[in-house]
């Protein structure tokens, strides 16, 4: 076991030395994987965030009743008996055109404008949860709503929502298939890259099946060097990735209040990322390695 053990440890770290030895020729690889890796993960982590978002708001739809401008107060007691009665609706808040008004006002800071308006443009409003969030429900009680008398428009909440996650359905798909893409890509890569090592060290690996050495003694230098290439592409697409949350967090804080929808990048997503790189690197040593070792042969 300990004869096994110290194979792999010289193994691991005269390919460490050898990616060391070329820095230059490391750095492009691991880039190029680090750069390739990075696209989809970004947009996994972001789709991931804003799919979280989404469903947070969708959880509730609500139905908003805007009342005509010259409606009253006996109007509006009496929609708001009439959603109460309605055997859809769950609950219901009313918006006093005077709280909307007030609220727009505190929120925009732009009480002159509003003032030299002379009257409030404001209607009056009935936000309304419905029992049952199925969107035939939903539209249903929008389009009865819409011919009660006083109400000019009715508007579904949540409609934007369940379009947009219609959307990042497709989202997923495409970062599916762009994540194969790109998996295919590191795999070449690293096939290619395992490859030019092979060559360049053809002498070197004749005369070691001249002396006796197995197939398998030859072919473990170039697995870890896959492996440590994929491992630092990984962690490449890590900083990557992490870095372009950061720069979009901090700038979006001022357009936006709280974007939750760019969460940080987790430790278990880190490791998650690095451990396929290096498998995907591996992988590709190891289709390399296969391919054209056997064709070198003593003369």
């Amino acid at each position: 076991m300990r004869t096994w053990l110290n194979l792999h440890a010289a193994a691991l770290g005269d390919s460490f030395r050898r990616l060391v030895y070329s820095p230059l020729a490391t750095l492009l690889s691991v880039v190029v994987i680090g750069v390739a890796l990075s696209l989809p993960a970004g947009l996994y982590l972001g789709l991931s965030g804003l799919q979280a978002t989404v469903g947070q708001l969708a959880r509730d739809p609500q139905v908003t009743l805007f009342l005509e401008l010259d409606a009253s107060a006996a109007d509006a007691a009496n929609l708001k008996e009439r959603l109460q009665a309605h055997p859809d609706v769950q609950s219901v808040r009313f918006i006093a055109k005077d709280d909307a008004l007030a609220e727009l006002r505190r929120r925009t800071g732009l009480g002159d404008v509003l003032d030299s308006l002379g009257q409030n443009p404001l209607p009056d409003a009935f936000v309304v949860t419905a029992k049952d969030n199925h969107p035939q429900a939903l539209e249903r009680l929008r389009e009865a709503a819409g011919r009660w008398p006083k109400v000019a428009q009715v508007t579904l909440d949540s409609a934007w929502a369940r379009r947009l996650e219609a959307g990042l359905r497709v989202g997923r798909v495409v970062t599916l298939l762009l994540s194969g893409l790109l998996s295919a890509a590191l795999v070449a890569v690293t096939f290619n890259t395992i490859r030019l090592q092979i060559l360049s060290r053809r002498e070197e690996i004749e005369v070691a099946k001249l002396i006796g050495a197995t197939n398998g003694f030859i072919r473990r230098p170039f697995l870890y060097l896959g492996l440590l290439q994929g491992l630092g592409g990984g962690l490449v697409a890590w900083a990557i990735v992490s870095s372009a949350v950061w720069i979009l967090h901090r700038n979006l804080v001022d357009l936006v209040e709280n974007p939750i929808f760019f969460h940080d990048v987790s430790a278990q997503f880190a490791a998650a990322m690095v451990g396929a790189s290096g498998a995907l690197g591996g992988l590709g040593a190891w289709l390399s390695v296969t391919r054209h070792l056997w064709q070198i042969e003593p003369k």
